[in-house]
């Protein structure tokens, strides 16, 4: 499920860092997300199970918080119409776009350490002891 990062690699090299910064703060305000009031990983697709294993395990205010922005974000009426963006492409109001600060992996960590598990699972699983 995760993709192959670079983080570590970009990190390690002052420079590159320096260059990629803007660069990324760029690419994560143009995709919109955050004009939506959302955070990255409310992106990411619940089709998978490894996704659905780990919503189950994550916190229960982190839950509620993430079904809310995911609702605030797509829900339309008259009654939320000043506190959520509608599917007429309205956004929120700046003060409630979500910060640089505040979007912060909370739900990819925890796919990465399912999927360590299932790697960890299989290879026990397929264990073969030689006699000698």
């Amino acid at each position: 499920m995760s993709a192959p990062s670079f983080t570590s690699f970009i990190v390690k090299r002052p420079w590159l860092k320096n260059f990629m910064t803007p660069l990324s703060n760029w690419y994560c305000n143009a995709a919109g997300y955050r004009k939506l009031g959302l955070r990255a990983d409310d992106l990411i697709s619940e089709e998978d199970e490894t996704v659905l294993l780990a919503l189950k395990r994550l916190p229960e205010k982190e839950a509620y918080d993430r079904v809310f922005r995911l609702r605030r974000a797509f829900q339309v009426g008259p009654t939320y119409a000043n506190i959520s963006a509608s599917l007429a492409h309205q956004l929120l109001p700046k003060e409630q776009h979500t910060k640089p600060e505040e979007d912060y992996p909370y739900l990819s960590p925890i796919i990465r350490e399912i999927e360590a598990e299932a790697k960890e699972r299989s290879d026990l699983e397929s264990l073969s002891i030689k006699r000698k």
